[in-house]
């Protein structure tokens, strides 16, 4: 089981704050595209920096069970 993480905006957007996905391994992509299967609603997704274990990840990254991805989006502000 992998535990995705989701912060900020994507939180409020999916309504939950943690998801478990149930696979042996993934890459950070794959974690993704499940995730907008699931939550159509979470197109930030697809900026947001993901990171495995709390250090930044890449998408090519392969994530395995046990493991805390988060997603974090881009902020703004000033």
């Amino acid at each position: 089981m992998i535990r995705v993480l989701l912060f900020a905006d994507l939180q409020e957007k999916a309504g939950i704050r943690e998801i478990e996905i149930s696979a042996e391994k993934l890459t950070i992509n794959g974690i993704r595209e499940h995730i907008m299967e699931l939550y159509p609603q979470l197109t930030a997704i697809k900026t947001a920096m993901p990171a495995v274990n709390e250090e930044y990840a890449e998408g090519e990254q392969v994530v395995k069970a046990g493991d805390i991805v988060a997603f974090i989006p881009p902020v703004s502000g000033g």
